[in-house]
């Protein structure tokens, strides 16, 4: 194992032991309709604006696609992915949310009335026995993993997506610089994992120059930002 794939690996997993242990109940509520302070709520909101851009950027009719949902958390897109008749892949790395998400959908079973289908898993997205789609969307979860990283996850999503990689990267901004050095001041053990911010303009460079994505175009660019989320999505599309 390399450098490269340890950091990788190591950063997987403070990301699976945050999310499916120390925040397992707080993410929970904040993505359910419960009442949140106001910080969560401008959260809740950025995320709920974030999660209808990247749906915007889908076909409004998904019968025939297959769809992976990389880092599905509560499952809350692909729920709304197999309600346009999408076959979704829902994986992430916290076997506790992909549990609140099946409990979920169970409770909405109207979201297969159009012949959608959600095929839940815990493990990484990365995986290639997870197969082939036709798009793969990653709302937040390569947020935590440097420049160098998220790349090579999209160029192996690129080997096995037919129509477009959509995904969001945590802009560099002054704000977020400051959110991130304060948060290194917290104790260890009560931290998130750290997420990784990079600018627009270096992230497009280093995608149009990898020959692995040389068939591939970077197209739309969205930010959200509300309160204390701020986010940007990108859309990679077969040139």
């Amino acid at each position: 194992m390399d450098m490269k794939t340890s950091n990788y690996a190591v950063r997987r997993g403070e990301i699976e032991h945050y999310f499916d242990r120390t925040a397992m109940k707080a993410w929970e509520q904040l993505t359910s309709t419960a009442p949140v302070g106001r910080i969560r709520a401008t959260v809740r909101a950025g995320r709920d604006r974030m999660r209808q851009q990247l749906l915007d950027w889908l076909p409004q009719d998904l019968h025939g696609r297959r769809i992976l949902d990389a880092g599905c958390g509560t499952g809350a897109f692909a729920t709304e992915a197999a309600r346009r008749g999408a076959q979704v892949v829902a994986i992430d790395l916290s076997p506790a949310l992909v549990e609140v998400a099946v409990r979920r959908v169970a409770q909405n079973l109207d979201v297969f009335d159009h012949a959608g289908r959600i095929d839940w898993r815990s493990g990484d997205f990365t995986d290639p026995a997870l197969g082939e789609f036709d798009h793969i969307v990653a709302m937040d979860s390569l947020i935590h993993y440097d420049a160098d990283d998220a790349l090579r996850v999209l160029k192996g999503w690129s080997q096995r997506t037919r129509r477009s990689m959509i995904f969001t990267f945590a802009p560099s901004t002054p704000v977020l610089a400051t959110m991130h050095a304060v948060g290194r001041l917290f104790p260890r053990g009560d931290r998130a994992p750290a997420i990784e911010p990079v600018a627009e303009k270096l992230l497009r460079r280093k995608l149009a120059h990898d020959p692995a994505l040389g068939g591939w175009q970077a197209g739309r660019s969205e930010r959200v930002a509300s309160g204390f989320y701020t986010s940007q999505a990108l859309e990679l599309e077969r040139a």
